[in-house]
């Protein structure tokens, strides 16, 4: 089977399903292992923002949107070109990739004839879904139980292991900075299973813009500043300026792309970081570069 991935985590999905030598397409902002990257072809461009502050990405992004353009840029000849039987798309962000209508448009005036899977989850039940849903469309539908059957044994693991405990932290994930943006979507379910209370957060629905004074009102102990697109050193320095806002609080940088913004097989990750930061005495410690303390 030949197969496209027009998100990062779709991608994901597919390198931990075992699909590296089916995956010929994928995005600019894809992860690909050495292993595979001459054998897969990018489809899908967009603008580089590094070296942009989080403000001058947003007005970006913003002003894109209200004209009614798209933010990325789909390769029709590539795509063509590789003559897919399965294309990986979505319709939860137009931030994130091509909405899917974008792709089904292009599939049918290209006469191509790949199976169209949008994949759109909003908790992390939902994203485990996903998993399930690639592969049974990938044709692999054992090692996506398989898969995610481990995903949940570790995330009751980290349940279990800060059960119990006499109250949960109030705890505040920052999505963006500039302006400064609650979690939503299966982030709120993460801080719940490493035992954290999420608050000024937007479970199950989309992340939106607030303010700093809604944030204090929420009286968070420990906020995690988790910038969509950035590591740990972005993060880092995003964090910086987040400090002044919660004096008081632990304030906590986190590699949000690799644990907790993309959907994929990696927010079990995030979830152990999470609870290594609100519990350290009952989980590991995370990964070196996965998470720093900034205040």
């Amino acid at each position: 089977m030949r197969i496209v991935s027009l998100l990062p985590s779709a991608t994901e999905i597919g390198y931990a399903l075992g699909l590296g030598d089916e995956l010929v397409g994928v995005t600019f902002e894809c992860a690909v292992p050495a292993a595979y990257r001459a054998g897969t072809t990018v489809v899908v461009g967009g603008r580089d923002t590094r070296g942009m502050s989080p403000g001058e990405i947003d007005t970006y992004v913003r002003a894109r949107l209200a004209a009614g353009a798209d933010l990325y840029t789909l390769h029709a000849g590539a795509l063509a070109g590789l003559n897919p039987d399965l294309i990986l798309t979505q319709d939860l962000c137009r931030v994130c990739a091509l909405p899917s209508g974008r792709v089904a448009d292009a599939v049918d005036h290209l006469g191509c004839r790949a199976e169209v899977l949008s994949l759109d989850p909003y908790t992390l039940p939902d994203v485990l879904g996903t998993i399930l849903a690639v592969g049974a469309a990938a044709r692999v539908p054992d090692r996506a139980e398989a898969l995610v059957d481990g995903l949940r044994a570790r995330l009751a693991a980290v349940d279990a292991a800060v059960a119990g405990r006499p109250r949960r932290r109030r705890v505040t994930v920052v999505e963006w900075v500039d302006p400064p943006f609650g979690a939503g979507h299966w982030i709120p379910d993460l801080v719940r299973v490493a035992g954290g209370e999420p608050v000024a957060a937007h479970p199950g629905a989309r992340s939106t813009p607030t303010t700093w004074p809604a944030l204090q009102a929420a009286r968070p102990e420990v906020v995690l500043v988790a910038p969509c697109g950035f590591h740990l050193d972005g993060a880092v320095a995003q964090a910086a300026t987040v400090v002044p806002h919660f004096p008081g609080a632990e304030v906590w940088a986190l590699d949000a792309d690799g644990l907790i913004v993309r959907a994929g097989p990696r927010l079990v990750d995030g979830a152990e970081a999470i609870a290594a930061i609100l519990h350290p005495d009952a989980v590991p410690a995370p990964p070196e570069g996965a998470v720093r303390r900034v205040a």
